[in-house]
């Protein structure tokens, strides 16, 4: 299935990510504690927040590679929209302890090293350069969004720290650092509260954000011969890219069941996204009760 290698390569590419965050990640903390710079350490610990997110991202999409049980029918894919909720999560946390620490910095400004943080944060925006484009191209879907989310977030902060230190050389006015690490905490919140929340309402068995189940009905309706009406419509998604749906269709008068539940699975998959597809036929009343038929049609003779 074409999920399956989509995952695999991002499993890759989220594993050089975190070898490469985390690499860079003991040097950063070192070169912080060495020139004094917040900016630096703040960088340094989102860089071991990241690498054990990215670690957690490649623990998902590992799982989503093993088969289904009875027990867990879709399989793993569900882990990795709670791996992109853990990591939204982890994110907020990460920019408050910033926004602490940078208003201790700024009522009580500590002396920064500005020649030495310039070189340590510029060495961190290569690394977090490169980590970006590696997780960029690979198959989006939640758990690579989190993924991103985390390494744009160094790459801000390396971007905030390079900054800070070339104003320091040039004024020696030290509270830019926590000013712009508190600022990058900032930025951050808006990624990780659209994160947060989208995995959480997938995790709720929420519709994707791109399906209207009353627009899919009406399309439905309108290029499926046979249909009739469409009720009892769930949608969902195991991991934001994998769109499923269960629904009940009643059948116009002489229409086939087979070939109705065929066209609809089709209409489904290429015109809306949703690979998995369960499908009611139902000929007069729903078999669950409590719902008639919209469309006038006869219940179908036994043969």
């Amino acid at each position: 299935m074409g999920h399956v290698h989509g995952d695999t390569s991002n499993r890759t590419r989220v594993m050089v990510a975190a070898s490469l965050t985390g690499g860079f990640m003991v040097a950063e903390a070192l070169g912080g504690w060495w020139t004094g710079s917040l900016a630096l350490l703040a960088d340094a610990g989102h860089m071991l927040t990241d690498t054990v997110a990215l670690g957690l991202a490649w623990y998902a999409f590992s799982l989503s590679g093993r088969a289904p049980s009875t027990r867990l029918s879709y399989g793993f894919d569900r882990v990795k929209t709670l791996v992109a909720f853990v990591n939204g999560l982890s994110v907020f946390l990460i920019g408050f302890f910033i926004l602490f620490e940078a208003a201790k910095r700024v009522v009580d400004p500590q002396p920064v090293l500005g020649g030495p943080m310039l070189v340590v944060a510029g060495l961190g925006l290569l690394v977090n350069v490169a980590s970006f484009f590696v997780l960029s191209g690979g198959a989006q879907n939640l758990n690579m969004r989190g993924a991103v989310l985390h390494v744009l977030g160094d790459l801000l902060g390396s971007v905030a720290a390079l900054a800070a230190a070339g104003i320091i050389m040039l004024t020696g006015w030290t509270p830019i650092d926590p000013i712009l690490s508190a600022l990058v905490a900032v930025l951050l919140f808006r990624s990780a509260w659209a994160l947060t929340r989208e995995s959480g309402h997938l995790l709720l068995e929420g519709a994707p954000a791109s399906l209207d189940g009353d627009k899919v009905a009406a399309d439905l309706k309108a290029h499926v011969p046979g249909v009739g009406d469409i009720h009892h419509m769930h949608l969902w998604s195991l991991d934001g890219a994998r769109h499923m749906a269960t629904l009940h269709v009643h059948l116009r008068e002489g229409a086939e069941p087979g070939t109705v539940i065929a066209g609809v699975k089709q209409r489904l998959r290429t015109r809306h996204g949703i690979e998995h597809a369960t499908v009611e036929p139902e000929y007069g009343l729903c078999a669950d009760g409590g719902c008639a038929c919209a469309v006038a049609v006869a219940p179908r003779e036994a043969a």
